[in-house]
């Protein structure tokens, strides 16, 4: 059947960027080889699990541009919540074959096994109090199902993709529950049964599934499934070296897609988080899908912050095609003026100049506000240091100067600028960003010279002449 990954979250929150650097790992590795990657939900947790968090993951995959393949025969996404009849029909299976038993016993009585165990100096277990009894399906008391451990087995091993070989012995596994007294599947005989039947070649999970691998081995082991092959990528940490926290609000894919990060950047981010080809920092989603190996991701702990996110940011603002980054950059434009702006051709001109001062897309749209509104908002701080009463005179005359111009372009304003620096003895830094102040309300913008050009004379006038006020004014 060839390769084929999945990606299985449990749908009760926002796409953590751990579970989509798993996916896209998953996605990687499946295209590489020409093989599918598939999508189910793991939505067994019904208090937490909801349809609007089923529509948070797929929106981030599809912002990422990870799709997905449908299983042959389906016209959805598989879940767990709907395959309650195989998960009985597998628990069946292996009571039948005498592989699992019903257990009457209580959680608190099971607690006073585990608590006995530690007191005695034991791994804290189930003491298999039921696996002889021969509990039929009409008890009167409640009973779950448990995986009968076969005693004096080999260890538990396999060789990790990543991890390289593992393994338990298997002593240090108690009868584990399969399903619960509901009649409900336990996550590991879940996860077995979905892997199984869609055809999953290779699973590519976060490390913390490692301990996991064990268990359901042994269920490939009684069903008399050949397993998948298992591949645990290392673990996400903040730069403290904690590890990053799955309900951070900060850490989803929608926080930085609201941050003003390019999906392109966020893509590439994740990819380098713990794998590498070479030198390669920038890589397009083509050029993952043609290196991808596992060969190549590390069994290190990757720490997750914002520098390298945003020097990646800042390489895609500056090359993305003009029609794809105004599309990204049009609802932080928005949200910046409060309504949508027509894009002429002076702000497309405008934001040619930003992409090389621009790190995100919020910070251009910021940048960019002032081509839109009739009349700029001073930063405190800057006009405080820039628009003080000494350079007053020097406004007016460039403002003079400004007036008499034949033609508006950057030669002639750079003209105008050198005849005032003369005449009053100023560098051209501390005239221009009293101007720049003036014109963009902030210290921060492209080359003086093309802003004004590009804001054009009349605007560029009135912004001057408001600004003398200003200073009159504070005076």
């Amino acid at each position: 059947m060839g390769v084929v990954t999945r990606y299985a979250p449990s749908p009760t929150g926002a796409l953590h960027i751990g579970g989509a650097r798993t996916a896209l790992f998953s996605w990687a590795f499946a295209r590489h080889h020409g093989g599918r990657f598939l999508l189910r939900f793991e939505d067994t947790d019904r208090e937490r699990s909801t349809s609007e968090s089923e529509a948070a993951v797929l929106e981030a995959l599809d912002w990422l541009g990870i799709d997905y393949d449908l299983l042959p025969g389906s016209d959805g996404i598989p879940r767990q919540s709907e395959r309650s009849e195989k998960y009985h029909g597998a628990s069946a299976r292996l009571l039948d074959r005498g592989h699992a038993y019903r257990c009457t016993c209580t959680l608190e009585q099971v607690e006073a096994m585990r608590e006995r165990a530690r007191a005695e100096g034991r791994n804290p277990g189930y003491d298999r109090s039921c696996r002889n009894k021969g509990i039929g399906p009409e008890s009167p008391e409640p009973f779950c199902v448990r995986l009968r451990i076969p005693d004096g087995a080999d260890p538990v091993r396999w060789d990790d993709l990543i991890a390289g070989p593992s393994g338990i012995d298997i002593s240090q596994l108690d009868d584990f529950v399969i399903a619960r007294a509901d009649g409900s599947a336990i996550y590991h005989l879940a996860v077995v049964v979905d892997d199984h039947e869609m055809g999953v070649s290779h699973v590519i999970r976060g490390r913390e599934h490692l301990s996991s691998t064990p268990r359901q081995l042994l269920l490939y082991r009684a069903l008399e499934w050949e397993p998948p092959l298992f591949a645990h990528v290392p673990l996400l940490v903040e730069p403290s070296g904690k590890k990053l926290s799955k309900r951070m609000a900060a850490a989803s894919v929608q926080s930085y897609r609201d941050r003003g990060f390019t999906p392109e950047a966020v893509l590439n981010y994740l990819i380098r988080l713990g794998w590498g080809h070479g030198d390669r920092e920038i890589l397009s989603a083509t050029e993952m899908i043609e290196l991808f190996d596992l060969e190549g991701v590390g069994r290190s702990p990757s720490q997750v912050h914002d520098d390298k996110l945003t020097w990646l940011n800042q390489q895609y603002l500056r090359t993305l095609p003009a029609d794809r980054l105004l599309a990204y950059l049009r609802p932080f434009l928005e949200a910046q003026l409060g309504a949508t702006p027509e894009l002429d051709e002076g702000f497309l001109a405008l934001v040619e100049l930003l992409r090389e001062r621009s790190k995100t897309l919020e910070e251009m749209a910021r940048l960019a506000s002032f081509y839109w509104v009739d009349q700029v908002e001073y930063e405190a701080k800057a006009a405080r240091k820039f628009l003080k009463p000494e350079l007053a005179a020097p406004l007016t005359d460039l403002s003079d100067a400004f007036n008499e111009l034949a033609r508006w372009d950057t030669d002639a304003l750079r003209q105008a600028f050198d005849d005032v620096l003369d005449e009053h003895g100023l560098k051209l830094g501390t005239l221009a960003q009293a101007v720049r102040v003036a014109i963009t309300g902030s210290s921060a913008s492209p080359g003086i010279f093309e802003t004004l050009e590009l804001l054009g004379r009349e605007r560029s006038l009135a912004r001057l002449a408001a600004a003398l006020e200003h200073i009159q004014a504070a005076d």
